[in-house]
This record gives structure tokens, C-alpha cells and sequence, in this order.
């Protein structure tokens, strides 16, 4: 049995007692309530199924309700572009008809039966949303051309300085493409009742726009917006952004070029510049990373785990990519099909018991309900990383090893004793005040928490 004795040493910041009926944002708006404890799950229709259909995809519900996702956030829905297709399928980001179905996935009505499922077993369904580009051969280019940027031979334009060619990029300055792309977006809160919208590359967009999108959708409901961007300013529209400086982070200390002391930096920067009530995402891996720049293993190496649960335990909302739960080891093609192999779940269990602390422990609330990381020091932080949030009587306490040898331990501590559960093993674990250290083993890590 683990002993030891805890004295926090750490930067504090003081979080209001706000109610748990909505999350306030910063204008405004209000995030919905069940974003509090929940962990959001990124579907590939393409890749997840043989079939790569709506209904095929619906065998795994019950898995993923007992996984315990609330958020299914489904990559692009929309028919894909033909002209300058890149590959044999095409990307999902070159939008043909914002309001239509992807045939290859099925039809509108397999995605509102899907949806109407989702919403009785407990999920709430966001879509991607692109609304900066659209294919080459959507029907806007020859009906509105003014919304569009044109090179002098008549060619529509990608996003400048990208390799996107099977796309073209869309007019902001044209007030007509903003009424009709937030019809579009209305479409499918209308015809299906989703909940919300996981926005591509949010900050390439006017945030006029997104700011004119979000209060006139959220007339409709209250829905959840996610920007894939990483800017202070995006909270003025959405209620959560992209963490990707810490997931950047985290990379460069799993390959040596950054220390643990670096996350201490982060987490002052990034309280300073944000709104308090800022909601993060937060991963090791979603569909760009896997297919661009490696998987967890390639990236993380032996620390992927423990990645894992930091990203899961840090104060953001965390995501899961589909196949982290079958520990995929190959980047999927983002062109091409590719079927994602469910015959071992060898990550569900870590996963699953992650997501269950998150509901039942308030100290992990997302946004301003939830409790700050506060650092705790140790006598070897060059390889162990330690911290806790808490939260009236919850608390949560995090301590990794990220060096490959077994390590000894030494928290610098000095208070009462306390009883915790070990999260993973449900060991009960007590600490007192004579024994301050213990043993992790190489690239290994510990969750404990307490409701007391």
C-alpha cells in the first residue's frame, strides 16, 4: 500500500461557487449544462464500419454508453467534392452541399433515426462544421462566385499558403454568404436536432461571423460550439476551444526537447490570457494527428497512457478519437478506406474508469465550475510530475513518472492524514504524516481521489 504526505506548494487561483445549471460564458451566452462532466468521442463513419454507414454504426452505442462518452462529435456528414478530389474518397472537408447527406454514409433519415437514438440512450450529436471552404464543384461557386476568391485564369482559390486544392476558399466580406451559411448550419438543428457544432478551422473565419452564427442558433436551442482554434478571442462565439499548445507540449516532453517544468508555464500563461470560464479540449490523438503526424505510440512512445489520463484529469474537456479504445497503432488514410480493427479493446477499461471519475468527482468539472490544477512538488521533478484539483470535499490528485526507471517519489508534505482510492486498481491508500515517498515504476503514473 502507497504512503505518503502531502504539502501543496503551488500557484493558486480562486474559482467562483457558481450554480451547476449552466456554465456562464464570457458573452453571455451559456454553455449547456451536460457539457459539465462530459468527455466528447470524434466518429469516422468512413473508418469505423466495414459498411462506413450511419446504421452500421450504430452496433457500437451500446459499447460507447458503456464507455461512457457523452459528446459524439461526427466528422463531416455532407456529400464530398468530385472535382480535384484528392485520393479515391476524397476528404470529408471538401463540402459539395452543406445540406445534404453523404450518400456513402446513407441517406438524411438514417442520420435523423441515428441522432433520434443517440438522444434516447443519453449522447447529445454535434457535427463538423466548415463553413471556410467548400469543394470546388459545390453549387455556390457557379451561383455566387462573388463569394468566392478567384486567381486571374478564373480558378477558385484554396486557403492560402495550404496544399488544399480539392478545396476552394470562401468570401467573408460578402454579407449574403453569412445569411445563407448560417441557414445551412440552422438545416440540421431543424432537421435533425443536433446539439451543437465542432467548427474546422474556426479561426480562418471572421469571428463577426461566428459571433452573428452562435446567438442566432442558439435562439433555436442551447447548443455547444467548438472551435477548432486555440485564441482568447473564440470564446466570444464558442464555448470551448482547441488546446493544442498543451497537446504540442506534452509531445516535445515525451521526445525530450521540453521539461516537465514547461506545464507550470503553460498553466500561468494560459489562466492569464483566457477568460476564467475558458473551456479547453484536450487529447493525445484526434484525426489529424493520427493521420498526419503520427499515432499515440509514435508520438508518445511509452507515455502514451499516461498522457492519456493527464489529458483526461487536466481542467478541460477531453476527447477521444475513434479506435484510442482499440489502442490503433496505424494512421488511418485520410483519402482512402481503412477499417478500424475493434477485436481488442485493450485501452476501454483505462478509459472507461477515466470517464467514470470525471462524472463523479466535482473537482473535474469543465469550465468554471471545476477546480484549478494546483502543482504539487516533489524532490525529483525533472522526472515526476504531481498535481491535484479539488474541489469542496472532491479532490483529485495526479502524479506521473515519465523517466524508464522505477523512481522513488519524494512529495514535499506536511499535513494530516487523509484516505484516497487508488482510480485504477481500487485499492484504498492512506497517507500520514511520518511517510512522504513511494515507488512509481518506469513511464508509470497514479490517480487517487477522495470525497471527504
Amino acid at each position: 500500500m502507497l504512503k505518503t504526505i502531502f504539502l501543496i506548494i503551488s500557484i493558486c487561483w480562486f474559482v467562483p461557487n457558481v450554480g451547476l445549471g449552466q456554465i456562464k460564458n464570457s458573452n453571455s451566452n451559456t454553455t449547456p449544462a451536460w457539457v459539465e462532466n462530459a468527455c466528447i468521442y470524434e466518429v469516422n463513419i468512413r473508418q469505423y464500419t466495414p459498411e462506413g454507414t450511419f446504421k452500421s454504426f450504430e452496433k457500437h452505442l451500446d459499447r460507447l454508453q458503456d464507455l461512457g462518452v457523452k459528446i459524439l462529435w461526427f466528422m463531416p456528414i455532407q456529400p464530398i467534392g468530385q472535382k480535384n478530389r484528392k485520393g479515391t474518397m476524397g476528404s470529408y472537408y471538401s463540402v459539395q452541399d452543406y445540406t445534404k447527406v453523404n450518400p456513402e454514409f446513407g441517406t438524411l433519415k438514417d442520420f435523423q433515426n441515428l441522432v433520434r437514438k443517440c438522444h434516447q440512450m443519453g449522447f447529445k450529436v454535434i457535427i463538423d462544421w466548415v463553413a471556410n471552404h467548400s469543394s470546388p464543384d459545390n453549387p455556390w461557386v457557379t451561383a455566387h462566385p462573388e463569394w468566392y476568391f478567384f486567381d486571374s485564369t478564373g480558378k477558385v482559390q484554396p486557403p492560402s499558403g495550404t496544399d488544399w486544392w480539392d478545396v476552394a476558399k470562401l468570401n467573408y466580406t460578402k454579407p449574403a454568404l453569412h445569411t445563407e451559411m448560417i441557414k445551412s448550419m440552422n438545416y440540421w438543428i431543424k432537421k435533425c436536432d443536433i446539439d451543437g457544432f465542432r467548427c474546422d478551422v474556426a479561426g480562418d473565419v471572421p469571428i463577426d461571423f461566428w459571433n452573428k452564427a452562435s446567438q442566432v442558433l442558439r435562439a433555436k436551442k442551447p447548443i455547444f460550439m467548438l472551435a477548432e482554434w486555440e485564441n482568447p478571442n473564440a470564446f466570444s462565439a464558442f464555448n470551448a476551444d482547441y488546446g493544442w499548445e498543451l497537446h504540442h507540449l506534452l509531445a516535445k516532453i515525451a521526445s525530450g526537447e521540453k521539461k516537465l517544468t514547461d506545464i507550470d508555464t503553460y498553466l500561468t500563461i494560459n489562466s492569464a490570457k483566457n477568460p476564467k470560464n475558458a473551456i479547453h479540449m484536450y487529447f493525445v490523438t484526434n484525426h489529424d494527428e493520427n493521420s498526419w503526424n503520427g499515432t499515440i505510440k509514435e508520438k508518445f512512445g511509452p507515455l502514451g497512457d499516461a498522457f492519456t489520463a493527464f489529458t483526461m484529469i487536466w481542467n478541460g474537456i477531453p476527447l477521444i478519437y475513434s479506435g484510442q479504445e482499440a489502442d490503433l497503432q496505424r494512421r488511418l488514410p485520410f483519402f482512402e478506406k481503412d477499417n478500424i480493427d475493434w477485436s481488442i479493446l485493450s485501452k476501454q477499461d483505462l478509459l472507461k474508469k477515466l470517464i467514470i471519475l470525471k462524472k463523479q468527482n466535482q473537482a473535474l468539472v469543465n469550465g468554471e465550475n471545476g477546480a484549478i490544477p494546483k502543482r504539487i512538488l516533489t524532490r525529483t521533478d525533472e522526472a515526476t510530475y504531481a498535481f491535484k484539483r479539488t474541489k469542496e470535499k472532491d479532490e483529485v490528485v495526479f502524479i506521473m513518472n515519465i523517466s524508464p526507471n522505477k523512481t522513488l517519489v519524494k512529495l514535499k508534505s506536511n499535513f494530516v492524514s487523509t484516505s484516497y482510492t487508488n482510480v485504477l486498481s481500487g485499492e484504498k491508500v492512506q497517507f500520514n504524516v511520518n511517510e512522504n515517498e513511494f515507488t512509481l515504476p518506469g513511464f508509470g503514473f497514479l490517480i487517487l481521489e477522495c470525497h471527504e
